[in-house]
């Protein structure tokens, strides 16, 4: 082979940064070159720079487990965690507490030869718009050593159509998790507005329910627990496309829906059994105020979840409707309440904000009024609060005061019809 001086040059400086002269090399034959002359020459320093060395992972540092039962937090602890701040919903909580408790003792179990494996416990949670699942499910991953992630299911369409794959569910949680796939595979995934995947009853278009039942089947073998190929970045899949495999079997699912209607269902099953000389006495024990109580797995049948989905979600919890005690509750008491928030940002521009308390009363009442739960909370403070946030950035104050008179000038000037539910 043939080379000259420059040649070598430039394709050795593209390699190294050594800054190596070749022009100065000892016995360099570099014409008629053997290769096998390399071996006797003296080279000068050549290592590989740092940056383009191939870093590779710490094997024992994979293969170490990153809990023990000392790190786990008991459910009571859990609990308290929620507590400060979700108002209420003492059941829900309940419930949420043993199943992320439970799920890390599944993964720390260890094998005692006797055969029995712990099985994981999917949950659903059923409860109005406001009431605070989503919440729930904020609250609990600040404090989970786990990786855990919240969905959205009314983007999910059957695969093949317009829209997101079910398996970009995990692809979320392989994001989370810095796509290091064991521990993704311990991990949590909240899926949200599952009711919206519901099936289409007495539907009498003739196309297929892309976005309903056939996401339900779908979502079976994750449910389950099977070994799933996720595409890495989301989207569609395609063949050329490099997949990662994820076995969902130490995964726990969390489904929340506000099921909006199934009262209805409810009443229709409550009412099949009160017939005869009992009737009187058993429908009056029944609290029509908060039928979300009474709820079973075929009322999640009649809405119009599968069989087979309701099979995968063994525990079924509810959440309370929002009281006027705890609307008042959540408007100030929780670690991140409403009315901190806003005092919070008045601070960020030199402002004290402050309150009377017959506005937090008056307040409550109009969200009440609306049914909108805790989010109507929001809204109706927003409306109130809008034009001393625009007008006081601009104005030399040091505090600010929202009166009771003040709160009901604003309301009533704007257009608060809205805000009522149909």
């Amino acid at each position: 082979m043939n080379f000259c001086h420059e040649c070598m040059q430039k394709a050795f400086d593209s390699i190294s940064k050594s800054g190596m002269d070749f022009s100065k090399l000892q016995n360099m034959p570099f014409m008629n070159m053997n290769l096998n002359d390399f071996a006797g020459m003296q080279m000068p320093n050549t290592e590989i720079p740092e940056k383009n060395k191939i870093k590779k992972k710490s094997k024992a540092k994979d293969a170490e487990k990153f809990l023990t039962m000392k790190d786990v937090p008991a459910p009571h602890q859990i609990k308290a965690h929620l507590d400060a701040y979700v108002i209420g919903q003492e059941r829900a909580k309940r419930a949420v507490s043993v199943a992320v408790y439970n799920h890390y003792k599944r993964l720390l179990q260890k094998d005692s030869g006797d055969d029995v494996e712990i099985e994981k416990s999917n949950i659903i949670m059923v409860g109005s718009t406001g009431t605070g699942k989503t919440l729930l499910a904020r609250t609990i991953a600040k404090l989970l050593h786990v990786p855990f992630t919240i969905v959205d299911a009314t983007v999910l369409t059957e695969a093949g159509y317009v829209g997101e794959d079910i398996e970009s569910i995990l692809t979320r949680l392989l994001q989370v998790a810095d796509y290091n796939v064991p521990e993704a595979e311990q991990g949590i995934v909240f899926i949200d507005e599952i009711d919206k995947i519901a099936r289409k009853g007495d539907n009498p278009s003739i196309t297929r329910d892309v976005s309903g039942e056939g996401v339900q089947q779908g979502l079976l073998k994750l449910l389950e627990g099977s070994v799933v190929n996720v595409p890495p970045q989301g989207g569609r899949k395609h063949p050329d496309q490099k997949m990662i495999p994820v076995n969902t079997k130490n995964i726990l699912f969390i489904c929340g829906g506000a099921f909006d209607g199934i009262e209805k269902k409810i009443a229709q099953r409550l009412n099949t059994h009160v017939v005869g000389y009992s009737a009187v006495r058993n429908t009056a024990t029944i609290d029509k105020s908060n039928m979300m109580q009474y709820i079973a797995p075929q009322d999640l049948k009649s809405f119009g979840l599968i069989p087979e989905i309701i099979g995968r979600l063994p525990v079924l919890t509810y959440l309370n409707p929002l009281d006027r005690a705890a609307l008042r509750s959540i408007l100030t008491e929780p670690k991140n309440s409403i009315i901190k928030q806003y005092i919070k940002l008045f601070e960020m521009d030199n402002v004290k904000l402050t309150f009377e308390d017959a506005v937090f009363e008056y307040i409550v009442d109009k969200a009440v009024e609306y049914k909108l739960g805790a989010r109507g909370l929001r809204s109706i403070v927003e409306t109130i609060m809008m034009d001393a946030m625009f007008e006081i950035p601009s104005e030399q104050k040091d505090n600010f005061v929202v009166t009771l008179d003040y709160a009901k000038r604003q309301l009533e000037k704007a257009n608060i019809a809205r805000l009522q539910s149909a």
